[in-house]
């Protein structure tokens, strides 16, 4: 596909004005010309993608310079996609679903009473704005275990607490994880450095990164948790002997 500076523009969002920056930092490569007209590729597509990409998530333009470059050494720019599409693919499909505000109440009566309650669960994203007036779940199983916690006694505000402290403490764990993989994988790359990866390797790696940090995890939870009940009905076992 060839394209004009105005039709590329219309394609990505990016202004001509940007598009042009973009090239004179290095970002994009110059447009095949024909006279005086330009005509740009489906590269020029596929790197306006990734930069909007790297954009969003903070990456500086030099940055972005020099991770376009690492990537596409090679003279595969597929290698740059692909790691996008490893990163924005879910790890596991789960279907969201769509409820209406009354049936979302029958779930989690408390929140008849207290309308900050659903106001804190769509701060924490547990329930968006859906199709007309309706809500979006994004996690059923998430939205369930926490239908079961109230079932047992637990107060809702109490399992909004317990799932906003268990989401700070896992977002530590993955950029734990993901420390590694950018310290071993990523950086080597981007460097260049002696006996680095492969952009093909590196990326078979990091696509193998998000099940190995679950099976990593979750014997260490169990045994965490099989520790905590054990202490907790022990603890029990305690005060039902002082009550006799």
């Amino acid at each position: 596909m060839r394209m004009r500076i105005d039709e590329l523009a219309a394609r990505t969002g990016v202004t001509s004005r940007n598009i042009r920056a973009y090239r004179e930092k290095g970002l994009l490569p110059a447009p095949e010309l024909e006279g005086r007209t330009g005509f740009y590729t489906d590269e020029h597509l596929q790197r306006l993608d990734i930069i909007t990409y790297l954009q969003d998530r903070g990456f500086s333009l030099e940055a972005i310079r020099k991770t376009l470059d690492a990537w596409s050494a090679g003279g595969d720019f597929s290698h740059l996609l692909t790691l996008k599409q490893i990163l924005n693919s879910p790890f596991q499909t789960e279907e969201p679903e769509v409820v209406s505000v009354p049936e979302l109440l029958v779930r989690f009566p408390e929140a008849m009473h207290d309308a900050t309650l659903l106001t804190r669960a769509m701060r924490l994203r547990l329930i968006e704005p859906g199709p007309s007036n309706q809500l979006l779940i994004p996690s059923p199983l998430l939205l369930q275990a926490g239908v079961e916690l109230t079932r047992i006694g637990v107060p809702l505000a109490e399992v909004l607490d317990l799932f906003e402290r268990v989401r700070v403490d896992l977002s530590g764990v993955a950029d734990a994880f993901v420390g590694i993989a950018e310290r071993f994988l990523v950086r080597p790359v981007e460097l260049g450095t002696d006996g680095a990866p492969s952009p093909s390797d590196a990326i078979g790696a990091l696509e193998k990164l998000r099940p190995l940090a679950l099976e990593a995890v979750k014997p260490i939870l169990i045994r965490e948790l099989v520790t905590a009940v054990e202490d907790a009905v022990a603890r029990l076992a305690t005060a039902l002997e002082q009550q006799d």
